[in-house]
């Protein structure tokens, strides 16, 4: 039987998880009325002080209801106090669910095949999951206390004069009902602003580190235009949700202070007709000022605030426990202009054999490779034909955002073509022994890993059994016997054991890692980014030597300039050739080189 899908993060969860922890809920809800004692029996209290004591003479008898008063409120610290641990019961198992509802969603998303990025899901099971916590143990301490003061001032109000409360409850009601919606209206225009929030800093981050692509492909006006159409989308949305706060705030002026109006008005009447005394007025009062005001103020702004934000993090973790297929990797620059969307194709069925096929060969071949990030979504690469042969070295260049890191993730495994062909040694992809392929494929990104251990376990990781002789070997070929060195040998810690690490120093573990690997294809996705232009020749050069199938998407175009082959991916426009042959064919792989020239390589 297949397992159930994970339920999405909203309502039914909440309440499910209430049921499964009745006690600590109910355990909760009692306590928070004995809480809430002094916020019942202070205007009662302050009445009988008034008419029983001070007023009718009896001093001694006004002070003990006003020691009463003062009892209630330790009391009600005791009972915080109390109150404080079944909290915990219900913060702390919360999280726990959220937890297991957000992995289980991403487990089954990657079962179902889902692209998805990691540092989503851990930004889900982190910042996302413990903003939750945050916000529910706020609430819980805040909005509960509050709700429940407002509602036994009004319960004391009425047992103190029927006649006041008939009075002042209905303006309370008014603005409560009044400010439930607008509420509604403030949480979504905030999740309006973050949208747009996220929008802008996406195109902002995508447009500054491709700066060099937007001026090569001679597409500033366009980027600045889209660049500033964020901006003016972020500004109105950011409006929007002061203008609604503002209006809530003015109704909740409002409708705290019209309730002690309408009592002062209606005071004179009633003290002379004798449905008040001067006591119970003082009471009444004392319920209103003290009590209702503050308490409907903080109310609205708590769950105007914290409340709305506690709304907007549940739906983005509801979305995640969905079944989706994000879009494209982050760290791609601006998107290409628009092109013509081609019509649907239909995927193929991949073949799936009764026993996993081993290639003969590390040599790489696409037949008009389809690959889109979503149904309906314009195709990343689409219908590129390449052959990659055994021991080749072939360099990708293109603009940021053509499909260079994508096309380096189909080549991996970690992902197959929409439609089309692509074959390993002979064997299509999807019918390739994984275990072959994870000893036969390295893959570094531009984000180098270092492993909390020694040098050399770091090195030999993908190849446990090398010699130190090997790994000072490949550490040199690469560049990195110096640092090495530096670190104080292969016995020496890195890590979280050992000292800090730049960029490019963790690019060399990576590369000196990759080299002693028995990877016979290599992929390096800018993993020479930074390091600077010699050092980046030389690790490509000694990956070249030892007869690796290498793949480099270049992060300077001097990569593709000392390359027997390079591929411009370009759209429409892609072309694969000699570094010459390309100057004359390619126009992008021309005005690359010429920027490049003209701006002085180093």
């Amino acid at each position: 039987m297949s397992e159930a899908a994970p339920r999405p993060i909203d309502r039914h969860l909440f309440a499910g998880f209430l049921r499964r922890h009745r006690g600590a809920a109910v355990a909760v809800a009692g306590w928070s009325l004995l809480e809430a004692v002094p916020a019942l029996a202070s205007g009662l209290l302050v009445a009988a002080a008034l008419d029983r004591g001070f007023l009718a003479e009896r001093p001694a008898e006004g002070f003990f209801w006003i020691g009463l008063l003062g009892a209630a409120m330790v009391f009600r610290a005791l009972m915080t106090r109390t109150l404080t641990p079944w909290l915990g019961r219900i913060v702390e198992p919360l999280r726990d669910d959220l937890v297991t509802a957000v992995a289980a969603g991403a487990v089954q998303r990657a079962a179902a095949g889902a692209r998805d990025t990691a540092g989503a899901g851990v930004a889900r099971l982190t910042v996302q999951v413990e903003t939750v916590r945050s916000l529910v143990s706020a609430l819980l301490r805040s909005a509960r206390q509050l709700g429940v003061s407002l509602l036994m001032a009004f319960v004391g109000l009425a047992a103190l004069s029927a006649p006041v409360a008939a009075l002042t409850l209905p303006p309370v009601l008014l603005t409560l009902l009044l400010c439930v919606p607008r509420l509604r209206v403030l949480a979504r225009r905030q999740r309006r602003q973050l949208r747009a929030e996220e929008r802008l800093t996406g195109v902002a981050g995508e447009t500054f580190d491709g700066i060099r692509d937007v001026v090569a492909c001679g597409a500033r006006d366009r980027v600045a235009d889209e660049l500033s159409a964020r901006i003016t989308d972020h500004r109105d949305a950011v409006r929007a949700v002061a203008r609604t706060a503002s209006a809530n705030t003015l109704l909740v002026s409002l409708g705290s202070h019209l309730p002690l109006l309408v009592l002062l008005l209606s005071a004179p009447r009633l003290l002379d007709s004798g449905a008040l005394s001067v006591g119970e007025l003082l009471g009444a009062t004392s319920y209103l000022v003290s009590g209702v005001a503050p308490a409907l103020r903080s109310l609205v702004a708590v769950l105007g605030s914290w409340g709305v934000q506690l709304a907007t993090v549940l739906s983005q973790l509801s979305r995640s426990t969905r079944e989706a297929r994000p879009g494209p990797p982050g760290g791609q620059g601006p998107a290409l202009p628009p092109r013509t969307r081609r019509p649907p194709r239909t995927p193929q069925t991949p073949r799936t054999p009764l026993t996993p096929l081993t290639p003969s060969s590390p040599d790489l071949s696409l037949v008009n490779v389809v690959y889109a990030y979503g149904p309906g979504a314009a195709p990343v690469i689409d219908g590129l034909s390449l052959d990659i042969p055994a021991g080749s070295h072939l360099t990708v260049v293109g603009p940021s955002g053509a499909g260079k890191s994508t096309l380096t993730t189909l080549l991996a495994g970690l992902a197959g073509p929409d439609s089309g062909r692509l074959t390993l040694g002979g064997v299509p992809a999807t019918e390739v022994d994984r275990a072959w392929l994870h000893r036969a494929v390295t893959l570094i990104p531009q984000e180098a890993y270092v492993f909390t251990g020694t040098v050399r376990d770091n090195l030999r990781y993908l190849r446990p059994q090398a010699r130190d002789t090997d790994i000072l070997a490949s550490a040199t070929a690469v560049g990195a016997r110096t640092l090495v060195d530096r670190l104080g040998g292969l016995d020496a810690p890195v890590g979280l054991d050992g000292p800090p690490l730049s960029s490019g120093e963790r690019q060399l573990v990576a590369l000196a890692r990759a080299h002693l690997s028995p990877a016979s294809i290599v992929l390096l996705d800018e993993a020479c980014c930074h390091l600077d232009p010699a050092a980046e020749e030389r690790a490509e050069r000694a990956f070249a030597d030892r007869g690796t199938t290498l793949v480099v998407v270049a992060h300077r175009i001097s990569s593709a300039l000392r390359a027997p082959r390079v591929l411009v991916l370009d759209g429409e426009r892609t072309a694969v050739g000699t570094p010459a042959q390309l100057l004359d064919s390619s126009p992008l792989y021309a005005d690359l080189v010429g920027h490049w020239v003209s701006a002085g390589a180093p």
